[in-house]
């Protein structure tokens, strides 16, 4: 009888099982590693799944911009003549943009006509470009463009808004109240659009973007400093400043000692007040990354006797169509204050863009509020309404309306200032 002896296993399945078992602790303990580092976001992996803004950045090809997108060389689009376009304006709705405040939704607050939005500005020697909302924000992609001035100024500020508004999906634009400022935002753009309360841009006792109706009005002709700070780095910057400073043909004001207040000249203190902000302008602002723009007078329409002879009594109310007349000047546009604005743009040696929309609004008697805004931050009542010499805003202006045109000008104007900064950092080849 034969007994079984016990099997070996041949040496190289030894050495099978041997690396076998290596390599699966090899691999268990780089999977420990690699579980590790997850948990502790340190894995490359990780990185390359959750890339934030510090990981990378995106290379973005310059937005192209169009010979018929930009103001020709030469031509002033300042001048020309409202036609009627009842196809291509209004460009949007009261009821599609959620950020118009009630002094300027004119037709949701009555007003029994609609034809004041469907008036287009031609210029004379060239075409004025459309606002594309799409292009502009790529323009003002990671930038911040700002609007300083006066209710005027805020009525620029919301047409702005509404214009490009419509193609950011809901969720990603916002609207911001942080008085003295209105901020928008667009998200994907990292863009955002802003309004700053300064009605003389220099301070004044009139500052409080809620409450600034003082009766006493004081403005301190040297001091601008506290806004100044508000306004550092802004890419784009927009000025106005007019209908505050005609209230009356004198104004309080301090220059120099703040306790020394003495009346002026209004166009005395207008002229002091644009050379404080002109050495702001000389000091604060690198012209290699930000532009500037100064509005010229919003005019208004008091008196219907300027266009309308033989009246007495009327004003801006009840009117539906542009004045016709090309060299019509209203009384309520100052030309001291535009002689006094162009000076001193001429003496800057940074270069500041002067959008000169005064005549061309001066046309635009059917453009107001009238009796259909508000008053101290209420609508007006059927009384008040019935009373249009005493109710009547012929300063304000409806929206849509009037200061879209204003909008587009500047849009024209950014494209160009884009395409030529573009062209001086890519020379086209010889």
């Amino acid at each position: 009888m034969t007994t079984a002896q016990p099997q070996t296993l041949p040496s190289r399945q030894i050495q099978f099982l041997f690396t076998v078992a290596l390599a699966s602790l090899l691999i268990l303990g780089s999977a420990r590693i690699m579980l590790d580092n997850l948990k502790n976001n340190r894995s490359p992996f990780l990185r390359l799944l959750h890339l934030t803004k510090r990981d990378y950045k995106v290379v973005r090809l310059p937005v192209n911009v169009s010979d018929d997108e930009v103001i020709e060389d030469g031509c002033n689009v300042f001048e020309g003549k409202w036609v009627w376009d009842n196809l291509s304006f209004p460009v949007y709705g009261e009821e599609s943009c959620p950020y118009l405040v009630k002094q300027v939704t004119c037709k949701r607050n009555g007003r029994p006509d609609s034809f004041y939005q469907n008036w287009r500005w031609q210029p004379h020697a060239c075409q004025l470009p459309r606002l594309n909302a799409l292009k502009l924000l790529e323009v003002l992609r990671d930038k911040r463009l700002m609007f300083v001035g006066d209710s005027i100024q805020r009525g620029m500020f919301e047409s702005m808004v509404c214009l490009v508004q419509s193609v950011i999906p809901e969720g990603k634009k916002s609207l911001q109240r942080i008085p003295p400022r209105k901020i928008f935002t667009a998200q994907d753009f990292n863009a955002t659009i802003e309004y700053f309360w300064a009605p003389f841009i220099i301070e004044s006792n009139s500052d409080n973007a809620i409450n600034h109706t003082v009766r006493k009005r004081l403005v301190r002709l040297d001091s601008i400093a506290k806004h100044g700070k508000q306004w550092e780095g802004v890419d784009i910057l927009v000025f106005e400043s007019y209908i505050w400073w005609m209230y009356k043909p004198q104004i309080n004001a301090t220059f120099g000692s703040p306790y020394d207040v003495r009346e002026y000249n209004v166009t005395t203190a207008y002229r002091l007040a644009m050379e404080t902000w002109a050495n702001w302008i000389e000091t604060s602002i690198d012209p290699n990354t930000q532009k500037v723009y100064f509005m010229s007078m919003s005019p208004t329409h008091l008196w219907d006797w300027e266009w309308k002879p033989g009246s007495h009594d009327g004003n801006c109310f009840n009117e539906t169509h542009p004045i016709q007349d090309p060299s019509y000047w209203g009384t309520g546009s100052n030309l001291h204050i535009m002689e006094t604005v162009r000076d001193v743009l001429s003496q800057l040696q940074i270069d500041v863009t002067f959008l000169n929309i005064t005549q061309l609004s001066d046309y635009r008697k059917d453009g107001h509020t009238s009796v259909y805004g508000e008053r101290r931050g209420k609508l007006l009542t059927k009384e008040q309404r019935s009373n249009p010499k005493t109710f009547a805003d012929c300063i304000h202006w409806c929206l849509p309306g009037v200061p879209d045109t204003w909008n587009e000008i500047l849009y024209a104007h950014i494209l160009k200032d884009y395409r030529s900064k573009r062209s001086k950092l890519c020379p086209a080849p010889l």
